[in-house]
């Protein structure tokens, strides 16, 4: 495993089949990126993430231990990254499922270096840019004004802001109280 190269892509790859781990490591390695870890099963993947904190995962779907969908799952819910899939099923429900978990894309085997990398370079971009855009969204100080209505006829005003530091206060309005009917 390599140390932290702040300079490389880091990459993990869960598979469970030597060869084709072996030809992903080349094939990224070949293109300027750095493999932090390589897994042989789900549970490996999960524990691998944890502890690399990998700036990109590539995830088989069929492993022993835990399939690949859980295992994104598992990885976006402590720490999200994109997560490429690469298997040899292609099933519309599979697919589906995987997208559902947090999976970025989807590549089917046969891979390709000309499929491979693009998908991880655009996956890697992609994920910064929704960052940034949650990051942009988080900062932004925003009040919404809803109305809640009672049991009484009338609608509550509420003002729900959103401060710089990504509290949220919430206050009724009585003097902007109105009469329903």
């Amino acid at each position: 495993m390599n140390e932290r190269d702040d300079t490389r892509l880091r990459v993990l790859i869960a598979e469970d089949e030597t060869i084709i781990r072996a030809d992903l490591r080349g094939l990224l390695e070949d293109n300027g990126m750095a493999v932090c870890g390589e897994a042989r099963s789900g549970r490996e993947a999960v524990d691998l993430a944890h502890a690399l904190q990998p700036d990109v995962a590539i995830l088989d779907i069929r492993m022993p231990d835990l399939d690949g969908i859980e295992v994104c799952r598992r990885i976006y819910a402590e720490r999200p990254i994109p997560v490429i899939m690469l298997t040899a099923f292609a099933e519309r429900s599979l697919v589906d499922r995987a997208l559902a978990a947090g999976a970025f894309t989807y590549l089917v085997k046969p891979f390709r270096e000309t499929d491979v990398i693009p998908a991880v370079r655009a996956a890697a971009k992609r994920h910064a840019e929704l960052l940034e855009a949650r990051r942009w969204v988080g900062k932004s100080a925003q009040t919404i004004s809803v109305g809640v209505p009672s049991q009484g006829g009338y609608v509550w005003p509420v003002d729900l802001h959103r401060h710089a530091d990504g509290t949220v206060s919430v206050s009724v309005v009585p003097d902007r109280t109105e009469s329903v009917g």
